[in-house]
């Protein structure tokens, strides 16, 4: 086997309404999709969300990265299998500018780009050697204590900042349809957060629904321990980036005395800032994202680290990921043990155009089965793809 042809789109997709968090405030969402085509008819399809304030990627440094950095020559050496497929993702090498950025340092900048480049590939081998993309699990050996197949998962709910009646509104569907964890967005500068937890708590009560929250860097540590003593009383299960990335060392010296699990998400984008976490003791769990961390592999590898390192992680999702990645989540889901909390799969709840054929969004109770067909186990929805694509550019590996 050998790539023959990569396509990459950037596409626009609006989403059924505004999410709002301390960070950022959307209501679409500038992604890359990435094509790969084999030499032998095989298509595979990755999808990639830069997001600045998380991995200091937008739409069009990620767009020149994928234009200047010869992908197609990259990818182009022939391959057997999926085990030879994952080494060649490995040197994927992104033509990053030298200079003093931060996210180049800490080895997360394009990482939106290599997550779409690399799981287009990994889905055209699959499809090749016609196992599901959970394969990879197995194939890898780092991901050896953390294997485990599951013929079903079971996602958790979000609330993100809302007025007080549709809040209430999101909390009763989220008890009627039977979720068993909820997150909530937390720090927003015009929400009383202890009023939120009490008026969600009525609904969603200790016992029935773990609760946990997301602070997306609006605290600091010298306000964290008065903010979480409010907050506390409500059964919070952990805390999500609760400061900024720069203050983030500074808990190291709350961890162990403010009761509640610290998990890092802008803090936690690549191997370098994992081994730094661990070696600071600043936290519990590890939220990790497919196109945040760098795709399928990356992501087996941050698992495997916490595992050993005796922490906790979820899988976590970006806001606007269409069925592409919500296909990728549940195959990492459905292959990887003790995931602590899940995310993904919001396809019809979220985005007008999911690109899939199938809609991949959880059932009741945020149960969702394993996907079973090679590869992704998914068929793009050609029309939508192109309702939805901003320009395209395309590259053939010359024989």
């Amino acid at each position: 086997m050998q790539l023959r042809r990569l396509t990459a789109y950037h596409v626009r997709i609006p989403l059924k309404h505004k999410v709002r968090h301390a960070s950022h405030a959307r209501e679409e969402t500038d992604s890359l999709v990435v094509r790969c085509e084999l030499d032998n008819g095989a298509i595979g399809w990755g999808e990639g969300l830069p997001r600045p304030y998380v991995t200091g990627e937008t739409i069009d440094n990620v767009w020149s990265l994928v234009a200047e950095s010869d992908l197609a020559r990259q990818l182009g050496q022939p391959f057997d299998n999926l085990t030879q497929a994952i080494n060649l993702t490995d040197q994927i090498k992104l033509k990053v500018a030298d200079g003093d950025c931060p996210f180049v340092e800490r080895g997360c900048f394009g990482n939106s780009a290599r997550c779409a480049m690399e799981l287009s590939l990994l889905d055209a081998a699959a499809r090749s050697d016609g196992v599901p993309l959970s394969r990879i699990t197995e194939l890898l050996p780092e991901a050896f204590a953390i294997r485990e197949s599951k013929p079903q998962v079971r996602y958790s709910a979000a609330i993100t900042a809302m007025s007080p009646w549709a809040t209430a509104v999101r909390a009763w569907k989220i008890r009627l349809y039977g979720f068993h964890q909820c997150k909530i967005k937390v720090g927003v500068a015009d929400v009383e957060d202890a009023d939120l937890l009490r008026r969600i708590r009525k609904i969603l009560p200790v016992g029935r629904v773990d609760l946990r929250i997301d602070a997306n860097e609006a605290w600091r540590c010298e306000n964290l321990e008065s903010k979480l003593a409010l907050l506390r009383p409500f059964g919070i299960t952990s805390l999500e980036q609760p400061v900024p990335h720069q203050d983030v060392a500074g808990l190291a010296r709350l961890r162990g005395r403010i009761g509640v699990p610290l998990m890092l998400d802008e803090s936690l984008c690549s191997l370098t800032d994992a081994h730094r976490a661990i070696e600071s003791g600043i936290c519990d769990l590890f939220n990790i994202r497919l196109s945040k961390c760098g795709g399928f592999v990356s992501s087996l590898r941050l698992s495997a680290l916490a595992h050993q390192a005796g922490l906790g992680y979820q899988l976590g999702c970006q806001v606007g990921e269409t069925g592409i990645l919500s296909a990728a989540g549940r195959h990492f889901a459905c292959s990887v043990a003790n995931i602590r909390y899940l995310e993904g799969s919001y396809d019809r709840h979220l985005v007008r155009e999911r690109l899939t054929v199938q809609d991949l969004t959880f059932g009741r109770r945020g149960l969702a089965p394993a996907l079973q067909g090679p590869g992704l186990g998914i068929d793009i929805d050609e029309a939508a793809l192109r309702r939805v694509t901003v320009r395209e550019q395309s590259s053939r590996v010359t024989p």
